[in-house]
């Protein structure tokens, strides 16, 4: 793998999740922390605070479900394959085959919407969780006026039905890919990413079989993740567990007003701050903020 160099120490393997084998990195000692990775990245996202954190805790890095090197189900007609609590349960069934029933958490991007939703279906395997530049997917659906559709086009692009979104991608995949990256970072280039790492992002987001992945994780995003969130907040659920949330004042979330009082909706213990320096890819861009925001939460609070 081109991202090995990346993750001195670490060792890499293959972890069978629940339906889907996922590829990760398992690198340090101590208590098992989890990172998740977003769209349209691999594990390889984290390879400027990994290694840091692997100097306080076990960490294991995963390629979700259809991304990066981890398997690719096959999809099905409501989309649940590729919704979060799939991904989640894969989480769960990997980490208990590394022998962690119980862990810490920190996703990005969709990484993140894995996580929430992995703390809300399975409560008692989660210690703490790191929210890092999302809001919760009802909560972004509903907050579509037209600046933020604008600028997150992409939540109701990628899930248009198949074939559509995948037919548009398919001439020049790492063309968009590589658009994406530069649209969304603070600088508008590629300049904050390692060559390893977007070696990684375009070998994957060059295999149709993936693409087809990414715009499931999108359409379940558009039907049954809003749908599961909904029924989570009219009956009232929260995340039990101690939440800490990090958004860029540059990035999609500062868009909807007041970030961390949405989330104060979905959780009982949450804290949480605005870092600059960055667009979305906050663990890219500046690194030392996210070490400086989670490092603390996760060594036993602030």
């Amino acid at each position: 793998m081109t991202t090995q160099a990346l993750f001195p120490g670490f060792r890499a393997g293959r972890f069978q999740g629940d339906g889907a084998e996922l590829f990760g990195l398992v690198g340090g000692e101590g208590p098992p922390l989890v990172l998740l990775h977003g769209y349209p990245q691999t594990h390889a996202a984290w390879h400027r605070v990994a290694p840091e954190l692997a100097r306080h805790f076990t960490v294991v890095l995963f390629d979700l479900r259809g991304y990066g090197a981890s398997a690719v189900p096959d999809p099905d007609d409501g989309h649940a394959v590729y919704s979060k609590r799939a991904m989640a349960r894969d989480v769960v069934a990997a980490m208990a085959g590394l022998g962690h029933a119980r862990f810490a958490l920190l996703g990005h991007d969709r990484g993140a919407r894995v996580a929430y939703r992995l703390a809300l279906d399975s409560p008692e395997a989660v210690e703490r969780l790191g929210i890092l530049e999302v809001v919760p997917t009802a909560v972004m659906w509903r907050h579509f006026a037209a600046e933020m559709a604008l600028k997150a086009y992409h939540w109701t692009f990628l899930a248009q039905p198949h074939p559509l979104p995948e037919r548009m991608i398919a001439p020049d995949p790492v063309g968009y890919l590589e658009w994406t990256l530069a649209a969304w970072s603070h600088k508008g280039s590629l300049a904050d990413f390692h060559a390893d790492a977007l070696a990684d992002y375009r070998r994957a987001y060059a295999e149709p079989a993936r693409i087809r992945a990414y715009c499931e994780d999108y359409r379940a995003g558009a039907g049954i993740d809003r749908t599961l969130d909904e029924a989570d907040r009219r009956e009232a659920r929260r995340i039990e567990a101690p939440l800490h949330f990090v958004w860029s004042d540059d990035g999609f979330p500062a868009r909807t007003g007041d970030p961390l009082g949405l989330w104060r909706d979905w959780a009982h213990y949450v804290t949480g701050e605005a870092v600059s320096g960055a667009g979305h890819f906050v663990a890219e861009e500046n690194p030392q903020a996210v070490l400086d925001a989670f490092l603390p939460f996760f060594g036993g609070g602030r």
